[in-house]
């Protein structure tokens, strides 16, 4: 663990909510960091590939991401598309079901990404959305 990776560690312990990286390397300038941008993906990017943080690609492309707060190995979202709130969620029906596709056409190993977006509560009282 670099000390770069340290503190994008902690300024992702600071919210529960998906940021971009350039968001993310915002976070920590405010809060008197002097690690660079190109720094800040290439730790984001390492700590999702082993799994410390989550990413979502938003419909843009643009890739966000965020310390999750269950600690669960897999799990899914439902993520606010305007302020970037984001809601773990459990869907047990999905997961048999991905289960039993792969059983019939005799898959293995399975994997998949569901997320959810739409407009939180906050921000659609607020006219965005």
């Amino acid at each position: 663990m670099t000390k770069q990776r340290a503190a994008v560690l902690d300024a992702l312990a600071s919210s529960t909510e998906f940021r971009s990286a350039q968001g993310w390397h915002d976070t920590l300038r405010h809060d008197g960091s002097t690690v660079g941008l190109a720094t800040v993906y290439r730790a984001l990017q390492a700590l999702a590939e082993a799994g410390e943080v989550d990413s979502v690609v938003t419909d843009t492309g643009e890739t966000l991401y965020r310390r999750c707060a269950s600690g669960e190995e897999h799990h899914h979202h439902l993520r606010c598309r305007v302020c970037g709130r984001a809601e773990d969620i459990d869907m047990p029906e999905f997961e048999e079901w991905a289960h039993r596709m792969a059983t019939t056409y005799g898959y293995s190993r399975i994997d998949h990404t569901v997320e959810l977006t739409g407009v939180c509560e906050s921000c659609g009282a607020q006219g965005h959305g």
